[in-house]
């Protein structure tokens, strides 16, 4: 499925008219997932989604982290929102579903939801805000234009 990116019109320099596409991982809970109450923890929700992230940048980008590091960057995440909706249980099988919303100068806001399987049921959603920095500096950096029209599919 794709959709319009959405551009802040404070940032007159970030191109308008970008479409992202939706991307699913499948992922397992594993053992050490588990909390006291007999669930997925709720810390584990952001594992499932940086390992689903990790997974299509390769696969379905073609720019695998390793790209970004040769480049001289790197992304980190600057803040995140999750609403917890049901959960996810030992031995679950759930699809992590990722999508840029939009670009800013120096970041990019990451929407995802996850399904448990097979019955499709909401476990989580929400966003994340990475920002791209220089790996010698640490400092943000600008996201380069022939990045941003990488993720343009």
């Amino acid at each position: 499925m794709r959709q319009l990116a959405g551009v802040d019109s404070a940032e007159p320099s970030v191109p308008a008219g970008l479409v992202f596409s939706k991307f699913e991982s499948e992922l397992q809970v594993r053992p050490d997932d588990i909390d006291m109450y007999q669930h997925v923890h709720s810390s584990r929700y952001l594992d499932y989604v940086l390992a689903a992230r990790f997974d299509q940048m390769e696969r379905c980008y073609g720019m695998a982290m390793g790209e970004f590091q040769k480049l001289g960057y790197g992304w980190v995440v600057a803040a995140t929102q999750m609403h917890f909706r049901h959960p996810l249980l030992l031995g679950d099988r759930m699809i992590v579903r990722c999508w840029i919303e939009k670009f800013s100068l120096i970041g990019l806001r990451l929407q995802f939801e996850i399904d448990r399987k097979p019955d499709g049921k909401r476990s989580c959603d929400g966003w994340f805000d990475y920002v791209m920095v220089s790996v010698a500096s640490g400092r943000p950096a600008r996201i380069p234009e022939a990045i941003r029209q990488k993720y343009s599919i």
